[in-house]
């Protein structure tokens, strides 16, 4: 995990954030434009902690993919979690 961390570094935690707040804002309009800020949190929390989850769970090919594939990646976890976010939120 750690070697994950020191591999995508501060910068790249950034550009995830940003990801997730894009994917959150998607979703709040996707939703109507309530709860941009509920959605646009949890995009970016989600986006951060994918890379993460998969590396603890062994998904070592992230390491090795570089930063385009940890975007790719924190794009599609976020989506995931926003529509469950969404889902129980109805």
């Amino acid at each position: 995990m750690e070697e994950l961390l020191q591999g995508i570094g501060i910068a790249a935690l950034v550009i995830l954030a940003l990801v997730g707040l894009a994917v959150g804002w998607f979703a709040s309009l996707l939703s109507g434009g309530r709860r941009r800020a509920l959605y646009m949190v949890v995009g970016a929390l989600a986006a951060m902690a994918t890379p993460f989850v998969l590396a603890a769970l062994g998904v070592t090919v992230l390491a090795a993919g570089g930063l385009l594939l940890v975007i790719v990646v924190a794009l599609i976890g976020a989506a995931l979690v926003l529509a469950l976010v969404r889902a129980i939120a109805k």
